[in-house]
């Protein structure tokens, strides 16, 4: 792995290395630190600039993690594991200071609250709902099948898809609120930035939406794989999606997507499996089973250009851009943690 590959736009940062497959990380403290979880279940924050071990968590998951989440204000993140616990550590140190245990079972997915004042978490065919020092508000009787995904509708409402069906509670109460219902195992999850616009990816190698707002329903298909990965930009306008080698991006601008023509954004030579859009504007990277990253400037209908490229040589795990958009991160299967400093071209 060598970031000197990098072109364009993406400059080269730094590289790093964790024990197992680096499967999750996100930037913490305003983007002063990088923290990164591994499937052996260790957890390991990095300085920022430079990539110097700051703390390092070996087997805080014995069993191996399977999720994290960072909270909103960066100063703490919460890791699950195939030990059926939940710890919410602080970013600084990464102390463990609250820990949840849901009992026997794994622990695949984690949100917060856009508030940062709860923190979902799922496990088989249930969610759990507890509050920021981890005292458990509430949890939910059986989904049909295993929760697939979880998406918080700002700090009202919590979205979970599983076999046939999106289903939202009351973030409060636990009370189901709303069921979109669809004949088919939905296997990702994204909501718009104002909660308006649901898109899943199906076992059927397409996309579902609704509009809860006027109870609208469509599908998106003729991928040549699983869209398991989505990524709504800051507007809500443009939904890129995974599936295959390419990346579509649909405009929902006015009256879209239904009768336009997404725009295809091609370079992978393998499946896409990360896609991350930058906090403002209108760019994207993209991360495939290829080992290639790639960064996009988009157009407002969806159409766009590489900016940047970069190969790490394996399978790309998870993409994370700075608070700031001014480096990218990615985490790849062999443990490789790679930062690219971003050119404003």
């Amino acid at each position: 792995m060598s970031d000197q590959t990098a072109r364009g736009a993406l400059r080269p940062g730094w590289s790093a290395i964790v024990d197992d497959y680096a499967i999750a990380g996100d930037w913490a403290l305003n983007g002063a630190l990088l923290v990164v979880g591994d499937a052996a279940g260790s957890v390991f924050g990095f300085e920022g600039t430079s990539g110097t071990i700051r703390w390092q968590k070996r087997a805080l998951h014995s069993s191996g993690l399977l999720a994290m989440a960072m909270h909103p204000d960066g100063d703490r993140f919460a890791t699950a594991g195939q030990d059926g616990q939940v710890h919410i550590c602080g970013a600084d140190d990464g102390a463990v200071r609250h820990t949840i245990d849901l009992g026997r079972g794994w622990v695949e997915h984690l949100a917060w609250s856009s508030d940062g004042n709860q923190l979902a978490a799922a496990m088989s065919r249930r969610v759990y709902v507890s509050d920021a020092s981890g005292t458990l508000l509430w949890q939910s009787d059986d989904h049909p099948s295993t929760v697939s995904a979880l998406a918080w509708s700002g700090a009202e409402q919590l979205a979970t898809a599983c076999y046939g069906r999106v289903s939202f509670f009351e973030a409060t109460s636990g009370e189901l609120a709303q069921k979109l219902e669809w004949k088919g195992s939905l296997v990702s999850l994204i909501l718009s930035p104002d909660g308006d616009i649901v898109a899943c990816g199906s076992q059927d190698n397409s996309v579902h939406f609704w509009r809860r707002s006027t109870g609208e329903d469509s599908m998106m298909h003729g991928y040549p794989g699983k869209p398991s990965n989505l990524s709504f930009d800051q507007s809500g306008s443009l939904l890129a999606t995974g599936g295959g080698k390419t990346v579509t991006v649909w405009n929902f601008a006015g009256s879209g997507p239904e009768g336009t023509r997404p725009g295809e954004l091609e370079m992978h030579v393998q499946p896409i499996t990360a896609l991350s859009f930058a906090h403002q504007g209108r760019r994207i990277a993209s991360g495939g089973r290829d080992g290639g990253v790639v960064a996009w400037s988009l157009q407002s209908g969806g159409n766009g250009v590489a900016i940047g490229a970069a190969f790490v040589g394996e399978l790309i795990g998870g993409l994370a851009w700075r608070p700031d958009d001014r480096c990218l991160a990615a985490f790849d299967a062999s443990g490789g943690v790679t930062v690219w400093r971003i050119h404003r071209q």
